[in-house]
């Protein structure tokens, strides 16, 4: 997919973060846009941006929706084929995460169960609902977001992070798939997984904000994680179109992730041995 001018694109977690940059440089290339998330000041904050960057022409839209919940993921889905007029839709992206559910063993469930939730039921059930609209456009591209932690289920030695990395495996796999999947049929339609190392993102913020805890991390800590990043998020959601526009099917994004990448590939048992991963000073992604 060379070019997005004329294309209708969706994209959950279209509020802040990766999926705001999306949002805005998409409708800068002539995509009209609906985005999805759980914030609607945050998602008109994207709405205003986006549309100060587009010809004009584009149609950007913001709905309110949990992604974890089928019926308001149907709900989306039945709103954007009416606001947009439209049987078909051009690319999906499932961009909406959130962390949380650190520990299987000693952490809370429910925290748990959320974070799972949205980072694979919400890719799962969103590709549910919109891959019938692209499979009936010309041509699709579904653009799955999993992580660095979808190949390496870990933040180092001592830090359990079980409920983010097994969706985000999942995120993967399910891709994976999807590739002969698609070849079989639907051969107009092509899925890329994206795997982010650490993006300069309000992702730490969302989640304590979400799951309700405080605990999760301080103030300080969301905040050095976003301006400690070395990729920004409007750095990332070009790479990502990077990508897309040259048929990509495996997206890295970030020094890290190749760096991460190639040492589990290179050595996998050490990339859960007591001493940790050795790779860019041992410091999490």
């Amino acid at each position: 997919m060379e070019s997005f001018e004329g294309k209708l694109a969706v994209v959950t977690g279209g509020g802040t973060g990766m999926g705001r940059e999306l949002v805005i440089q998409l409708a800068a290339e002539g995509c009209s846009v609906a985005m999805c998330d759980v914030n609607a000041e945050s998602m008109a904050m994207t709405a205003d941006l986006a549309r100060s960057t587009s010809s004009g022409d584009e149609t950007i839209t913001a709905h309110l929706c949990d992604v974890s919940s089928e019926d308001q993921v149907s709900a989306f889905r039945d709103a954007v084929v009416e606001q947009h007029a439209t049987d078909h839709v051009h690319l999906v992206f499932n961009n909406a995460g959130i962390g949380g559910g650190s520990s299987f063993v000693a952490g809370d469930r429910e925290q748990w169960d959320r974070t799972f939730g949205v980072c694979w039921s919400g890719v799962y059930q969103c590709s549910r609902a919109f891959v019938p609209l692209l499979v009936a456009s010309d041509e699709g591209y579904l653009v799955n977001t999993s992580s660095v932690n979808g190949f390496w289920a870990s933040l180092g030695p001592g830090m359990p992070h079980t409920a983010y990395s097994a969706a985000k495996f999942a995120v993967k796999g399910f891709s994976e798939a999807l590739l002969e999947d698609f070849r079989v049929n639907a051969p107009h339609v092509k899925v890329a997984v994206v795997m982010p190392g650490h993006i300069g993102t309000d992702i730490v913020h969302n989640s304590r904000r979400i799951h309700g805890d405080e605990s999760l991390a301080s103030d300080a800590i969301a905040d050095f994680f976003r301006l400690s990043a070395p990729v920004t998020a409007a750095e990332a959601a070009r790479v990502i179109l990077d990508g897309v526009r040259a048929g990509e099917w495996r997206i890295l994004v970030g020094d890290d992730a190749v760096a991460l990448d190639e040492a589990v590939r290179a050595d996998p048992h050490a990339a859960y041995g007591p001493g940790g991963l050795r790779v860019l000073g041992n410091s999490p992604p």
